[in-house]
């Protein structure tokens, strides 16, 4: 049953009201970084539940979005489609019968294809813990890339798939997105949520208390495995294509930043880390397109790309210096209003 408090209830009408306004004050491109940020927001709060809540160093996400963004484009291609794309090898029959006009029903087929694959993972990936997991996790997201690269038949290999249908918009990233919250904060409050954070805190001890560490550790990690999958599907209907290169480690890099910023363990972070990453790195673009001439050693340079990155690799670098545990630690954004309200003597 979805239990909320009446906060939480006014958050959700106002990111409501937020999509449902923002299409009359943005342009396209406007509206391209708020999916991005959208489609984030479900990847990162998802993964911060494997990774901080449940506090299993995993480096799986670039793996089961990659999973999950094949999958939304195999079956929303059609016949037709995909006979003219694949140019490698002729497209297998299983991929030929697979198709759906549905974006609903793709999105659920990519995130049950990485829910499942999980599961299938978990009897092996959870046989080792800390720096290890992270190994085998970081192994399994190269692994499902270069299965990507050479399986032609399956996925038309480094050309990757073209003119998947762009269903994704805010009123869908958003909507998601919201949704992925709600489902991740009741869970972060339940008694498996409790359990999780006692496998965070202690492994050893939770088991010695009765906790079944391998079932818990396994539903967080297929449930963060199914929205990573979803997000998969969002991403390649709003970009309308995808290739294996689209889905390195750098994509693991980019949410592991933003938990970390955001504070392992608090969702309320995922989702802020979130707007600040990949807004900031948009807003921070105008950086590289900067003419600058600096004579130096009579070498003349007159503009300098990749500015942007080294401005934002140092605001994250101060941001760390001065909220080690992250912006909001393992708190939610709750927790810091009502202390403030007691502070002022309110009840």
């Amino acid at each position: 049953m979805i239990k909320m408090k009446f906060s939480a209830l006014i958050y959700i009408i106002l990111a409501i009201v937020f999509i449902a306004v923002a299409p009359h004050f943005f342009d396209s491109y406007g509206m391209g970084i708020l999916n991005q940020i959208a489609i984030y927001i479900t990847l990162a709060v998802s993964y911060n539940l494997i990774n901080g809540v449940t506090g299993q160093f995993s480096l799986e996400p670039n793996g089961f979005i990659a999973i999950g963004a094949y999958a939304a484009a195999l079956v929303l291609l059609s016949v037709d489609q995909k006979n003219d794309l694949f140019n490698l090898e002729d497209p297998s029959p299983i991929i030929l019968a697979l198709h759906t006009n549905s974006f609903i029903l793709a999105l659920i087929i990519a995130g049950i294809s990485a829910c499942v694959l999980s599961l299938i993972l978990s009897f092996a990936v959870f046989r080792v813990r800390g720096d290890y997991l992270a190994i085998v996790t970081l192994g399994f997201g190269i692994i499902i890339q270069k299965l990507a690269i050479n399986f032609p038949s399956l996925t038309n290999g480094s050309m990757g798939l073209n003119g998947v249908p762009l269903f994704s918009n805010l009123y869908w990233t958003g909507g998601i997105a919201i949704v992925a919250v709600v489902l991740i904060l009741n869970l972060v409050y339940s008694k498996f949520g409790r359990a999780m954070k006692a496998i965070r805190d202690d492994e050893d001890a939770a088991s010695a208390m009765g906790i079944n560490t391998f079932w818990i550790k396994t539903l967080a990690f297929s449930t963060s495995a199914f929205l990573e999958g979803v997000g998969g599907g969002l991403l390649v209907c709003l970009l309308g294509s995808v290739s294996p290169e689209q889905f390195g480690f750098e994509f693991t890099f980019v949410l592991l930043i933003i938990i970390v910023l955001g504070g392992l363990g608090s969702t309320t972070g995922a989702i802020i880390g979130s707007i600040l990453v990949i807004g900031g790195m948009e807003w921070l673009r105008f950086l590289d397109e900067l003419q600058i001439k600096i004579d130096i050693l009579n070498i003349n340079i007159e503009s300098m790309p990749g500015l942007r990155m080294v401005a934002f690799s140092l605001v994250l670098i101060l941001v760390m210096l001065f909220a080690r545990r992250g912006i909001f630690g393992d708190k939610e954004l709750n927790f810091f209003l009502n202390k403030n309200s007691k502070k002022k003597g309110f009840k």
